[in-house]
């Protein structure tokens, strides 16, 4: 049985970077020209611990589920996002618009992505999670009970 990796695993590849089909279901999309154009997107999550992202409004599956009136949750076929390796997705660089490799240099004693053209990838605010202050200023207060 293959041992659980530990600790922190990173990918290049974040959450709202704009990635293209590099491969698989979604790289064979033709448009009304019927000429081949890979998808592009916005990347929505990712696992990094298994290699794996969901990619906005690529992959779509039809999930099946049961209403649950306990939960409020309404039944019927849900369309989602699917898991895609990593490896189907490159990212697009800022410059030229086309697929690249990314590489980590310091620049101004700053960790930054930077792409095969030497453009910095900008940081997306979308990459960090709201501190739990800040989601809390932001929920309206709820009435108290008299």
């Amino acid at each position: 049985m293959k041992a659980a990796k530990r600790g922190t695993v990173n990918s290049r590849i974040k959450r709202g970077d704009q990635v293209v089909f590099i491969a698989g279901k979604e790289y064979n999309r033709y448009d009304s020209a019927g000429k081949r154009q890979p998808y592009r997107g916005k990347v929505v999550a990712v696992d990094a611990r298994n290699g794996k992202v969901k990619v906005e409004g690529a992959m779509i599956v039809k999930r099946h589920r049961k209403p649950v009136p306990q939960l409020n949750r309404e039944g019927g076929i849900k369309e989602q996002e699917a898991w895609v390796s990593i490896s189907n997705v490159a990212l697009i660089d800022p410059e030229t618009g086309r697929p690249t490799k990314v590489r980590y240099e310091v620049r101004d004693g700053k960790k930054v992505r930077v792409a095969k053209s030497g453009k910095v990838f900008p940081e997306s605010s979308d990459y960090k999670r709201p501190k739990k202050a800040q989601i809390e200023d932001e929920q309206p207060a709820t009435e108290e009970k008299k």
